[in-house]
């Protein structure tokens, strides 16, 4: 069973704030201890600032290997303007670097039938360890991702037996369509997620 951290909870919220300000709290625990807490007792208190000096160091990682936000910006900027072609090679490589065997599901060509479900509702198929993912790409310039495109995609999942499914989007869905794939685990993938794809 995986643990997930709780997306609300301190260490959350300070994994998403720059590093220094739990590297702080350390400091502040430190110096708090060595104040209040009784000599023989005040290494104890400042191991209280430990788990702070953790998520600290796991912030500063992550923000070490983010892409430059400048890059991300002008990596969604340069997707936009690309036609379906270009774009779908930019994710077939993406998704090829990242180790899966990625097939193109053309509905309309011959011998690329999608099998049972919703015409177009997938652009690709991902094959990694034995997992099967749909991948649907082809509305990535859509202004307003409403829920149809994603309820076409979990219902072809479903019909194929396939163990995931994601959506990809430059802009960011609609609250109900945010709703509708968390209910129905449809992975989306816009804005920041996607321009680390493309960086």
């Amino acid at each position: 069973m995986k643990l997930k951290m709780a997306q609300n909870s301190l260490f959350a919220i300070l994994l998403r704030k720059p590093w220094w300000i739990s590297i702080a709290l350390v400091g502040v625990i430190a110096l708090a201890a060595r104040a209040l807490v009784p000599q023989p007792y005040t290494a104890f208190g400042m191991m209280g600032g430990f788990p702070f000096l953790v998520i600290g160091i796991m912030a500063a990682w992550r923000q070490w290997q983010a892409p430059d936000p400048e890059l991300m910006a002008q990596a969604l900027q340069k997707a936009g303007a690309m036609s379906w072609r270009d774009f779908s090679g930019v994710i077939e490589q993406a998704f090829g670097q990242q180790g899966y065997a990625v097939t193109r599901l053309d509905a309309g060509s011959p011998g690329k039938s999608i099998g049972n479900g919703p015409a177009g509702a997938a652009d690709f198929r991902l094959e990694k360890r034995g997992q099967t993912t749909l991948l649907n790409c082809k509305r990535w310039k859509a202004a307003n991702q409403g829920v149809e495109p994603l309820r076409d995609l979990a219902a072809l999942r479903d019909a194929q037996g396939a163990d995931h499914c994601i959506f990809i989007s430059l802009n960011v869905p609609s609250d109900k369509a945010q709703r509708f794939a968390r209910d129905n685990s449809v992975q989306l993938v816009y804005d920041a997620d996607l321009a680390k794809m493309l960086v």
